[in-house]
């Protein structure tokens, strides 16, 4: 599809002369790059844990839409210099129709490929793809702003609107690339989990009685993979084999209500106390959903 645009929007600059056709040419051939870029991350991400990869390879993900996100700035960048040459010295578009013609073309192909990306999305969760999604959704209101200036200049005769329309451009990619870096950052960060999705894991956990000592936990997302590790209390003089069927059911119970989970548990005696210096200290999980749900 970007290919099929690259072309379809480079014949539409060479007959318009429009900077705002010339930006949404520019964002096209970076989708093509990103793109590419993003089949190279998910490949690479979809990758088993290996030796040396031990929690698998999901970060080439963030890193494929960063490096999206860095080539939107810099198209941005250039559709602002060129919108504000155009500002400074002037000039008309011409071939409207045709301009018109072509940006409706590609605003119907992007909602062709915006669909079949929603769809992947749905059944991966590819954070780079997602990515890929946010940048291609701008391209409906770049392709809608190269029509208004197409036609604010030529048939109403606003001069100054196609360079307008560009910068506007410019600033709407760059809020596009501001969106699209947070889960990326976030992603190669270990964030935790959003609070309604820890919530809810709290609270799939707390049908089981054994872990009513649920504490420490931590949760991170690399690539489609969660990884999630807390603490809970067992009686102490419980055998080893007790307590690993208990958390071997546990587990399996946990990992069917989140599947791309990987979940690690660290069972305490009871009446044991963690040293203060040594992990991060954090309140009970079941008193925290209390005062959520009170909230």
């Amino acid at each position: 599809m970007a290919v099929f645009l690259t072309v379809l929007k480079s014949w539409a600059v060479w007959r318009t002369g429009s900077t705002a056709m010339l930006g949404s040419l520019a964002d096209t051939l970076l989708d093509f790059v990103a793109s590419f870029a993003t089949l190279i991350g998910v490949w690479v991400a979809a990758m088993p844990a290996d030796e040396d990869h031990r929690f698998g390879h999901g970060k080439a993900e963030a890193l494929a839409a960063m490096f999206q996100v860095i080539l939107i700035v810099l198209s941005a960048g250039g559709i602002a210099f060129r919108a504000v040459t155009g500002l400074i010295e002037g000039g008309r578009t011409e071939a409207a129709d045709q301009g018109i013609a072509v940006s409706v073309l590609a605003i119907l192909g992007t909602l062709a490929l915006l669909a079949w990306q929603r769809h992947v999305i749905r059944k991966t969760g590819s954070l780079a793809i997602r990515t890929d999604n946010v940048h291609y959704q701008s391209d409906l209101l770049l392709n809608l702003a190269v029509i208004v200036a197409l036609v604010l200049d030529q048939y109403l005769g606003l001069s100054r609107a196609d360079p307008l329309f560009g910068l506007a451009i410019a600033v709407w990619l760059l809020w596009g690339a501001w969106r699209a870096s947070r889960d990326a950052v976030d992603n190669l960060m270990d964030r935790e989990w959003p609070e309604e999705k820890r919530l809810r894991f709290v609270e799939l956990a707390a049908r089981h009685p054994e872990l009513s000592k649920l504490h420490d936990l931590r949760t991170r997302t690399s690539g489609d993979r969660d990884f999630v590790q807390f603490h809970v209390d067992l009686p102490a003089a419980m055998s080893v084999g007790e307590a690993h069927d208990i958390i071997e059911r546990v587990e399996q119970d946990l990992c069917r209500e989140f599947p791309r989970m990987e979940l690690l548990i660290h069972i305490d005696p009871e009446g044991h106390v963690d040293h203060p210096g040594n992990q991060l200290a954090e309140a009970d999980e079941f008193d925290k959903l209390e005062k959520s749900h009170d909230r």
